[in-house]
């Protein structure tokens, strides 16, 4: 059974092109379903499950006050398993052919206002040495180009070319795409890399951003960083990588972007997981349509 859970977790990363954090998760799911069917099971086989086994284990799951988010997110890894076991004909059917995912809340993410933008980016006193420097670059790369947090972190310097304004990211699936830079955030750029050539040393030589040791920059740095900063300017609950690309794809709406442009420059692979941006630009269009409409004002 290990040499079948290897198989697919290579599948996973060869033919998939998954991340390797989505590979971990993956696996970790498979394992813990498994270690539950040989405490409840006689056959704990992974080749012999049948869904109300499946099924009992999303009851223990919601038992032991998992979210439903949480376990949908266990299901797919499943559903990705035996959709596998399938193809390469280990099984004759998967269990999971008729499941439907639990039903779980709306959470709308809410983005940073252009007032807690320009508070942060012009009103702040960054300092003028190399951590100042840089921390101001990482918000202003957030929140110019929608990128996602693994892919400020991978960034390569050799992917930033100044002389056309554009960086190359390497996203989810090892999709390449290439973005634009703004005028002010290419004159940041060259100030970084200023400082950066007069760090003592440096480890990680490839990478764009590091840290002052010369490392590379890790998930739990970057998410602590962006807080930090926003802390002084917002209430939100929640400031993380993730709002300031929420907060680009909001503001290029509000604005009149086009949404397949937006599309194309957060890397998507559908519209649909565009759309989720749409439901604040709507507002705006609300607004603006009761402003504006003459049988509004009568």
């Amino acid at each position: 059974m290990e040499d079948i859970k290897t198989k697919f977790l290579d599948y996973l990363q060869l033919e998939k092109n998954y991340s390797l954090h989505t590979i971990k998760a993956y696996g970790d799911d498979i394992i813990f379903f498994e270690s539950f069917l040989k405490v409840n099971y006689d056959d704990p086989s992974l080749l012999n499950v049948q869904y109300s086994q499946i099924r009992s284990w999303i009851v223990a799951l919601s038992d032991d006050e998992i979210s439903n988010n949480s376990i949908n997110r266990k299901i797919s890894s499943l559903k990705s398993f035996y959709k596998f076991l399938l193809k390469t004909k280990q099984i004759h059917s998967n269990p999971l052919i008729k499941h439907k995912a639990l039903k779980t809340k709306k959470i709308i993410q809410i983005p940073f206002s252009e007032k807690e933008l320009d508070l942060v980016l012009n009103q702040l006193v960054f300092p003028e040495n190399f951590e100042g420097i840089r921390d101001k670059l990482i918000i202003d790369l957030f929140y110019t180009t929608g990128i996602r947090r693994a892919e400020l972190i991978n960034l390569k310097e050799q992917n930033i070319d100044i002389h056309n304004s554009t960086i190359k990211v390497l996203g989810k699936r090892n999709k390449e795409r290439i973005i634009p830079i703004l005028p002010k955030t290419t004159i940041q750029i060259k100030k970084y890399l200023i400082e950066k050539s007069g760090l003592q040393e440096v480890k990680d030589r490839e990478f764009f951003f590091l840290t002052k040791n010369g490392n590379k920059l890790n998930e739990t740095f970057v998410y602590q960083l962006i807080n930090y900063y926003f802390s002084n300017v917002s209430e939100k609950v929640k400031k993380s990588p993730h709002i300031l690309r929420h907060t680009f794809a909001t503001h290029l709406l509000n604005n009149g972007a086009d949404i397949n442009s937006v599309k194309e420059l957060l890397g998507h692979s559908s519209l649909a997981s565009t759309q989720v941006y749409t439901h604040n630009s709507l507002k705006e269009l609300q607004k603006v349509y009761g402003k504006a409409h003459p049988r509004n004002t009568e």
